[in-house]
């Protein structure tokens, strides 16, 4: 049985409130950014989930945009949840991937390329899952998304 963790639990609450997503992705981004990149990927803001650093090319502006992310490793693979904190819209770094699917991602300290795709239906409901296993406070953005079904990308790596 898997010991409570209540600072993971009191993270978990609060990312799931608007409010929580509100932060997470506007202040604890920029400070993972910072964080991920100087320790190593070792640390980021919460220490409760894995994160990475994902840069991909603005689809309008071409210019570089690096953000942070919690990840699912699969294998080889890496998944990521674009739910934006169960916002109506997707979040910009899925638009610049989408079209833009060649990114870089750091992570343990260690920068590789890698091709992004949407998860097709097999994969997708298999990555949720592990996706909730991650972070529960997915299921709350699923039902906050409304209409919008949150995509999971999948990234493989680029052979040097």
């Amino acid at each position: 049985m898997q010991q409570s963790n209540p600072f993971k639990d009191f993270l978990t609450w609060f990312g799931s409130t608007r409010a929580g997503a509100w932060t997470i992705i506007n202040l604890g981004t920029r400070v993972d950014r910072w964080l991920i990149k100087f320790s190593d990927g070792r640390y980021n803001s919460t220490l409760a989930w894995p994160c990475l650093l994902l840069t991909t090319k603005g689809a309008k502006s071409g210019v570089q945009r690096t953000v942070a992310l919690v990840y699912i490793k699969d294998g080889d693979n890496i998944a990521l949840i674009a739910s934006k904190g169960g916002n109506l819209k997707h979040p910009a770094w899925y638009l610049n991937l989408k079209a833009n699917p060649e990114v870089e991602v750091f992570l343990d300290g260690n920068k590789n390329n890698y091709i992004t795709s949407d998860a097709d239906e097999e994969e997708y409901d298999r990555l949720w899952q592990k996706a909730l296993e991650t972070y529960s406070g997915y299921e709350t953005y699923k039902s906050r998304a409304g209409d919008r079904r949150i995509p999971i990308v999948v990234l493989k790596p680029i052979s040097s």
